[in-house]
């Protein structure tokens, strides 16, 4: 493989060799007024025109964005790593061999992982911030103590099975893959594309609109499930814009966000809704509840004496658009997956070699 290691700053670049023998790497180093983040793109060889595409026998309760534009796939990677708390590649593994054979077919796809201290930023705001959460690495690194390296050996098994899928990986070094994915489906929005993003994460739920919908991966059923704007406001009867203000009071246990009703237990999901409702967001209510009287006393009292929390809540609930990264036109090609079958196979021989010889050898590195 080859690594295109570029300073943005100096505008030049050199080609160092890399251990692998797949598609290009490009690594580049991001500078912007206030911080350095690293950024490294795992791009597929350029792709071919596919021979055929198969049809996904979609559920009436789960229909898919009409055709009217084409559409985009980003595959936020981190969450497919785990069996429900338990950190898994099979789990990649088997949630990828669905999403590419029934959902996306040829469609482009952009898969993004987390960067390395993403969640630094939001953890110094909230310390409880995704905080039970075990990183997939360390649990890569347990499984692996057999071979040196292997922590970065196991994100390259990743980069390897996608890229011979022909899916490019983005990797954003101090930023979480949810932001680089509401950067880029900003700018896929901006080149007259729809936007479909493949995770079981609830924040996406912030961007979902006419053109951006969402496709959860159902453990229960074994199957992807399409979430659409329809969905949304059949489901909590409002319109995703107050997603992230709702969420704001409410809480959010999964990413250790505590909610209003840790401070004022009366202050429950039904008096938030009505509120945003009215309101329409967080900060309006806010002020409004600063001058005025908003609600009953409880609700108004918490809404003055803690405006300070809710800010902050929001702060670390927001999706950031402005990560310095930029779209490829190459990511938006029709996809070729004829390798898919192949790739997923290898992949799938890599895994059971590894279990087996965690404790007994050392099983020969992954490249199908």
């Amino acid at each position: 493989m080859k690594t295109l290691e570029m300073s943005l700053l100096a505008g030049a670049y050199v080609q160092p060799r890399f251990p692998c023998n797949y598609n290009p790497t490009l690594s580049a180093s991001c500078r912007t007024q206030k911080t350095a983040t690293s950024l490294t793109v795992t791009t597929p060889k350029k792709t071919e025109k596919a021979l055929f595409t198969e049809s996904f026998d979609q559920t009436r309760d789960a229909q898919p964005l009409p055709e009217k534009k084409k559409r985009v796939f980003f595959l936020d990677v981190n969450p497919l790593c785990y069996e429900g708390s338990k950190p898994s590649l099979h789990s990649l593994g088997r949630w990828l061999s669905l999403f590419l054979e029934q959902v996306s077919h040829t469609d482009p796809v952009i898969a993004v992982i987390d960067g390395e201290r993403g969640s630094e930023h939001r953890r110094k705001l909230l310390p409880s911030y995704k905080a039970h959460r075990r990183k997939f690495t360390r649990h890569i690194s347990s499984l692996q103590r057999f071979s040196s390296g292997h922590v970065g050996r196991s994100l390259q098994v990743i980069n390897d099975v996608l890229g011979k899928c022909n899916v490019p990986v983005i990797k954003v070094d101090g930023h979480e893959a949810d932001d680089v994915v509401a950067t880029l489906a900003g700018q896929v929005l901006n080149k007259g594309f729809r936007v479909v993003i493949a995770s079981p994460d609830k924040d996406f739920k912030q961007l979902i609109s006419d053109d951006v919908q969402i496709v959860m991966p159902l453990p229960e059923l074994q199957r992807w499930s399409f979430y659409t704007l329809r969905h949304y406001r059949d489901q909590y009867n409002c319109d995703p814009e107050s997603d992230l203000s709702l969420r704001c009071i409410v809480g959010d246990e999964v990413d250790g966000v505590p909610g209003i009703q840790h401070l004022v237990p009366s202050f429950g999901r039904k008096t938030a809704l009505k509120l945003i409702k009215k309101h329409g967001s967080l900060e309006t209510l806010l002020n409004a509840a600063a001058i005025r009287t908003v609600g009953r006393p409880y609700a108004q009292d918490a809404l003055k004496n803690h405006a300070d929390y809710l800010r902050r809540n929001y702060e670390v609930l927001a999706l950031k658009r402005d990560v310095n990264v930029q779209l490829i036109e190459e990511w938006l090609i029709k996809r070729d997956n004829r390798n898919d079958k192949i790739a997923l196979s290898a992949f799938f021989k890599y895994l059971e070699e590894s279990k087996e010889l965690t404790n007994s050898g050392r099983p020969s590195f992954y490249n199908g």
